[in-house]
Order: structure tokens, then sequence, then C-alpha cells
């Protein structure tokens, strides 16, 4: 078997798997019924998202058999994903407190963190920047959030999914141009898996992902950024750029709910995403807004930093800017109330 051939079965294994997961939910009522904070008016089957984790772990002893894949980003990333998989699925069908599914996000983020050999020097402009024990706690926080920070993105038609596939197929081309093709096929086979999802959660969605699997993207992203970074370290700088519209949205929105002394834990609609959805009544059109910016303005922005044209401080620093300014502009993380005008 090619590792063409596999990439196509990963696609459709996890198209049909999404199909039986809908089915499944259907049977169980595992709806995710619209309420006050939603972002959807119709019931909704929950719980795709576990079709992309069996369509990539599925596939991960086959690429590495194949070649496309060495054993230590084995090790790294199929306990640390089927542990943070884990965790979501029992919260997609019985609630688990916060600080119980905080413990097995920080484990599973350690053990993949060890397991890539921690976070790797990064050159900036004025040299190489190596915080050895503070870098390797700051790469867990960072991490967590990622992983968390996806699941609270995750909340219109299509935007994760996008996501994850423009993101995957950035990170790849970076690799393939710096030559490094060990780097491919990883971002490739989980692009084609969250595809063969994206299928069904395309808006308008017939099912929608659930924790398992946002949770799990989030994790398994930022363990290809660090591998990446691993044999290329100005790649990391690539992946951070690539993974903007997320992390900008999102933290901004967590920062100035922190301040306002909110719960940042309680479910709200307050991310810019969320609030451009309703402004302009459409979720398609804000998944290919952000599609659209991650191809036009953050690929570009990555790809000279993985060919070593632009400092990748600076990069991100270009790159991230503007997504605040949108972000702010659209209020995020403001009240619920308090509609953009």
């Amino acid at each position: 078997m090619s590792m063409g051939i596999l990439l196509v079965a990963v696609f459709v294994a996890s198209w049909a798997m999404t199909a039986g997961v809908r089915r499944y939910a259907l049977a169980r009522s595992i709806m995710d019924i619209p309420n006050a904070r939603s972002s959807h008016q119709v019931p909704t089957p929950r719980g795709g998202g576990v079709a992309i984790v069996l369509g990539f772990l599925g596939c991960l002893p086959l690429a590495g058999v194949l070649g496309a894949v060495d054993g230590r980003s084995l090790l790294a990333l199929l306990p640390a994903g089927a542990l943070v998989a884990v965790i979501g699925f029992l919260d997609d069908h019985q609630h688990i407190p916060a600080r119980w599914r905080l413990l097995g996000h920080f484990v599973a983020a350690l053990w993949l963190l060890c397991w890539l050999g921690g976070v790797p020097a990064l050159p900036v402009p004025w040299g190489t920047l190596d915080l050895g024990l503070m870098g390797d706690f700051l790469g867990l926080v960072f991490l967590v959030w990622l992983l968390n920070l996806y699941n609270f993105m995750d909340g219109i038609d299509g935007i994760a999914g996008l996501e994850a596939i423009s993101v995957c197929l950035g990170g790849a081309l970076c690799s393939w141009l710096v030559g490094a093709p060990q780097l491919v096929w990883l971002p490739l086979i989980l692009g084609m898996a969250v595809a063969g999802f994206l299928v069904w959660n395309f808006p308008p969605a017939r099912i929608f992902m659930g924790d398992a699997g946002s949770g799990f993207l989030g994790l398994i992203l930022g363990g290809l950024a660090l591998q990446a970074g691993s044999m290329a370290s100005p790649l990391v700088w690539s992946w951070l750029i690539l993974l903007g519209v997320f992390v900008v949205d999102a933290t901004f929105t967590l920062i100035r709910r922190l301040m306002r002394g909110e719960r940042v834990y309680e479910a709200h609609r307050s991310h810019a995403y969320q609030r451009a959805s309703r402004r302009y009544g459409s979720h398609l059109r804000v998944s290919l807004t952000v599609t659209a910016i991650n191809v036009l303005w953050l690929v570009p922005l990555a790809l000279l930093v993985a060919l070593g044209h632009v400092s990748g401080l600076l990069a991100l620093i270009v790159a991230y800017a503007p997504l605040v300014l949108v972000v702010a502009h659209l209020g995020a993380g403001r009240p619920d109330e308090q509609e953009v005008s």
C-alpha cells in the first residue's frame, strides 16, 4: 500500500465512521440542544469527532510500517491523543468536572512534550532563544491551552474542520519546501481524517464534532508543531502563525472575560467568530472567511518564515496584529447582550 492510497482510505473511513456515529447519536438521543448561549437553532447529533480520532490514530501504525512515521512520534501521539479523546468522549456523554478534565489534559500534554523532546530552541532576531525547563513549562501550558481553545472555537458549522485542514496543508507545505518530507505525512493524514468528517459538518451541519474531536485536534496540532520544530526550529513559528485565527480569537476572549471576573469554563457565545456569525447571519460565510484568512494571509507568512526570508517572531507579530484588531472590532469577550452595532 502506498501513502497515497492510505490517505484516500483515511478519508473514506472517516466519512463512513461519521455516518455511523451520527446514526448512533440519533438512536441514543445524544443531541446538542439549542439554548440561549448556542449558535444553532436546530437540535443536532454530536460526537462526530470520534471518526477523526479513530481515522487518524488507526492509520498511524500503518503509516509507521510504510516508513512515513517514526516510532518516537507514534509513542508520543497515540497515547496522548487517545487519552484526550476518551476524556472528551466521556464528557460528551456524562459531564466530567473541569478540574479532572484539566488534570487529564495536562497528563496527555506532558506525555506528548516528553516524547517529542520538549520545546526546541527558537530562532529570534537577536540569536537563539532557549528557555530550558521554563520553555518546556510554557510549552506544556500552551499545549493544554491549544487543546481547550480548539474546543471553545468549535461553535459554528465547519469552522473547526476547515481550520484544521488549512493548518495541516500549510504545515505540510512548509515542511516540503524546507526539504523535510518526513514531516509532510502526519499533517496530511490528519487533514484527510478531518475532511471525511467535514462532509457531514459542512454548513448546514448534520453532526457536530463534540469534545472528543475538538480537544484531540488541538493537542495533535500542537504536537505536530513541536515535532516539526524538533527537526527545523523555524517551523515552530510557522505553525504558530498558521494557528493564528483560533489562538488570537480564543486568547483575546479569555483575557477579556478574566478581566471581568467571569467563569471561563462557563458556556458563552462571545468569541469573535460567534459574534460575526450572528452579525452576518451565516455560519458558512464566517467559516469560509476564516479559511480565506488562513490561505491568503497566514500561509504565505508561514512559508516566508520556513524558507528563512523573515524572522519567525517578527512574522508572528505581523500575522497576529490585524487579527487582534478584527476580533476587538467584533467585540470578542464582551457580554452576550452587548452586540456589535
